[in-house]
């Protein structure tokens, strides 16, 4: 349920108010407004005679029921558009962001040199995978912690924060001890254990949407790591599994204004992913923003036709250069801005 307060309300009976919250067996996540306050009261369906309860409390003008299965990501709960900030730029609420670098940390000189042209180009966060959940158990899996070691250099060298994705409960610790951001693939969109594990590190998470989820299991994933008190979640679309062939996935690109319909989180797009093709990555991009993404994450490499993985999709240094022209024209035209350096 959602709690309303008065205007001005002391902070005695807001205290008292959050006191009562607890002592009924639910969890209150807490909104503030310009005037008064919004408690999200997460746990069971209450009944008509707690929420009655809970209207005579001082200090409560209104008990609503949330009747979204979604709470925190809501926004019932949350009625203003979450902004993500970073020492690099800032993304939601008009704010865009554009993360870039390759799939799989391979070498120190290929990542320098990649995080090198994302910032020279307007790049504010460096991707790339240290541990890499590969289809096939015999293709390139990543370097590990020598990979996350590699990320930390560059973020060291260049100002960028990193993003790397964690595969399993286990890794959470050792991944936010070296990254900015955690990211959950597809593969692990409902790796519920995963979830929280992220939401509890204090770290934002990246959450791609899994290849065959709905859009209100994509939310209820994030809502795993929203009740783990942390609100900082960005949703990406990757790519959806359909019956057409030509590209990887099918970008769901209805989903950014669904999305955001639904909830106040960040939305950005993967258009690498979707694409699986080089040629198809700008296009796909720019057609995601123009539908309202918050951010892109795009993959990028020195020298594409040696990765050890993803080569077909990675762009080439000048073509990365390209999409960032493109990004940059586009944006003022949606009254969106990107803040480099922020």
């Amino acid at each position: 349920m959602l709690i309303v307060t008065k205007p001005g309300v002391s902070k005695e009976a807001f205290d008292s108010l959050l006191k009562e919250i607890k002592a009924k067996g639910y969890t209150p996540h807490v909104s503030q407004g310009e005037s008064r306050t919004l408690i999200g009261a997460i746990g069971s369906p209450p009944t008509a005679e707690l929420m009655d309860h809970f209207r005579a409390l001082a200090g409560v003008d209104q008990v609503i029921r949330i009747s979204k299965p979604y709470k925190l990501a809501s926004w019932e709960v949350h009625p203003e558009p979450s902004v993500v900030s970073f020492t690099s730029g800032k993304t939601g609420n008009g704010y865009f962001m554009v993360a870039a670098g390759p799939c799989g940390v391979e070498s120190r000189q290929q990542l320098l040199e990649a995080a090198r042209y994302v910032k020279e180009n307007g790049g504010q966060m460096l991707r790339g995978g240290a541990f890499k959940p590969r289809t096939s158990p015999y293709a390139f899996q990543g370097l590990g912690v020598e990979g996350l070691e590699l990320l930390a250099e560059a973020r060291e060298a260049t100002g960028l924060p990193v993003v790397t994705e964690v595969t399993s409960p286990d890794l959470v610790g050792v991944v936010a001890q070296y990254a900015d951001v955690l990211q959950i693939g597809a593969r692990n969109a409902q790796n519920f254990a995963l979830l929280k594990a992220a939401g509890g590190s204090g770290k934002t998470v990246l959450l791609k949407r899994g290849m065959s989820m709905t859009l209100e299991e994509f939310l209820m994933a994030a809502e795993y790591v929203l009740s783990e008190g942390n609100n900082n979640v960005i949703l990406v679309e990757r790519g959806i599994r359909t019956f057409e062939k030509a590209t990887r996935f099918t970008l769901d690109v209805s989903a950014v204004p669904v999305l955001k319909a639904h909830s106040h989180l960040p939305v950005w797009i993967d258009p690498s992913h979707a694409a699986g093709k080089r040629e198809y990555v700008l296009p796909l991009a720019l057609a995601g923003i123009a539908a309202g993404a918050d951010g892109i994450i795009v993959e990028t490499h020195p020298n594409p036709k040696e990765a050890k993985s993803d080569a077909a999709q990675q762009l080439h240094e000048n073509e990365f250069a390209e999409l960032m022209r493109r990004v940059t024209r586009l944006l003022p035209a949606l009254d969106k801005k990107m803040l480099v350096g922020a």
